[in-house]
């Protein structure tokens, strides 16, 4: 795909969200491999910003980048817009230090990109393409990116008493970034508005560009623009933060309570893989084994050992090694598993595949320590004489018994496993595995 500027340049004046100060925005065409640039035109020498997330200085209910004595404050949406509807090359103009919040949505910045015209440039766009997970986490948010090929968000958007709690699962492209998210309006809860204009924010503010939510009432000038105006305005803002990435993203990130401070945690570990990439491939250093001379493992260790990572790693520790053929292992059960936000809120219970889950790969350990084998994945296969007895819930400590009882070679294993809880068997399962090695 070819990369993209805007044929001619168009402005949009308005007032600035925080700052509260009136603001003209210019989009002017840029050169190829140019990239998104923010210029200062009412600072001396006219300081321009490429907006990188190394460059955030502030989080609180915006993005704010700043590179010396200039800064951009709320860089969002415009950065949103200009993402949503695949423009690579731009010089954004600015007479103030944040743009204009309009409507509190991305439509009047896609409004503008779209009577500039896009026009394709002759260099071709560079993706950075995620290979391996990616996760963060931040007090009840958190987020998660999958390798993919092609952007897409799934997003969860919820407040603390659960009223407006929101999903949406969307591949974003120009048409359905434009149709589907650009209108999305930002949103409040009444209740932060003071505290928000102690802190100086929301100087601009009004009900002509945010939608208010007090209790279970909207408060607006409009009606809701979609029933979940909500996520979909929160998926609006990852876009435009993950702009800060420096390049175009093929990822499915996958959000539960998402905001500013996150959505920069996610993209500054992007950063980091695509410099790591840019500086090219390390040597990978030789998988370890489980020596048989080891009686335990650790967590490190167990991540040496099998592949599984947050949020599917369901071992915390092993406790014993009985024999060559059998262990014992525990997985701490913790209220902040991101499952029990589904299942269910009320009542939160374990879900039995994932006690299954936890079977399979311990006795995925057994069988790489008894084949003494330094590289390979153990790939669960298929599951017999499955049993949930009881209810495994918060708090509980789940000791994993796992034990090879019958194998083929050493590739094919059957291992017979329980689950128990304060000495009282709660899932029992016969789990059949193979150890896959390289691109078999």
């Amino acid at each position: 795909m070819k990369q993209r500027t805007l044929a001619r340049e168009i402005s949009i004046q308005g007032t600035a969200l925080h700052t509260g100060e009136a603001v003209t925005l210019t989009l002017k065409p840029a050169p190829a491999d140019h990239g998104i640039v923010f210029k200062r035109i009412d600072l001396n020498g006219a300081p321009e910003l490429k907006p990188l997330v190394d460059q955030v200085t502030d989080l609180v209910r915006s993005t704010t980048i700043q590179n010396g004595h200039a800064k951009i404050h709320t860089v969002e949406h415009v950065l949103s817009a200009l993402s949503g509807c695949g423009v690579d090359n731009v010089i954004i103009e600015m007479n103030a230090s944040e743009p204009p919040i309009m409507d509190g949505s991305a439509k009047p910045y896609v409004n503008m990109i779209l009577e500039a015209e896009p026009v394709e440039q002759d260099k071709e766009r560079d993706y950075f393409t995620l290979d391996a997970p990616i996760s963060v986490t931040k007090g009840d948010s958190s987020i998660i990116a999958l390798p993919c090929d092609e952007l897409k968000i799934s997003c969860t958007s919820a407040d603390n008493r659960g009223i407006h709690t929101q999903h949406l699962s969307l591949s974003i492209d120009p048409d359905s970034y434009i149709t589907q998210i650009a209108a999305a309006r930002t949103f409040t809860i009444y209740e932060d508005i003071e505290e928000l204009l102690k802190l100086g924010k929301i100087k601009g503010g009004s009900l002509d560009c945010a939608v208010v939510i007090k209790g279970d009432k909207i408060i607006s000038k409009e009606p809701l623009r979609f029933k979940d105006e909500f996520v979909r305005h929160k998926i609006l803002d990852i876009i435009g933060d993950i702009v800060l990435l420096g390049m175009p993203l093929k990822a499915h990130i996958v959000a539960t309570r998402p905001g500013h401070a996150i959505n920069a945690e996610l993209t500054k570990a992007l950063f980091e893989k695509l410099q790591e990439r840019k500086k090219g491939p390390k040597k990978k250093p030789r998988p370890a084994t489980v020596m048989p001379t080891e009686t335990s493992l650790d967590i490190r260790r167990i991540l040496d050992t099998i592949p599984h990572r947050y949020p599917f790693l369901m071992i915390d520790r092993v406790v014993e090694f009985v024999g060559d053929d059998e262990l014992v292992a525990i997985k701490n059960v913790s209220f902040n598993e991101p499952y029990f936000m589904g299942h269910f809120p009320a009542n939160p219970v374990m879900p039995g595949v994932l006690q299954l889950e936890a079977m399979a790969q311990a006795a995925g350990v057994v069988l790489l320590r008894k084949v003494a084998k330094t590289s390979g994945t153990p790939f669960f296969m298929s599951a017999d004489k499955v049993k949930f007895r009881k209810p495994v819930r918060p708090g509980d400590q789940l000791i994993i018994n796992a034990k090879i009882i019958k194998m083929r070679g050493d590739k094919l294993a059957t291992a017979q496993c329980n689950c128990t809880v304060a000495g009282q068997v709660v899932s029992s399962a016969e789990v059949m595995f193979a150890v896959v090695e390289g691109e078999e």
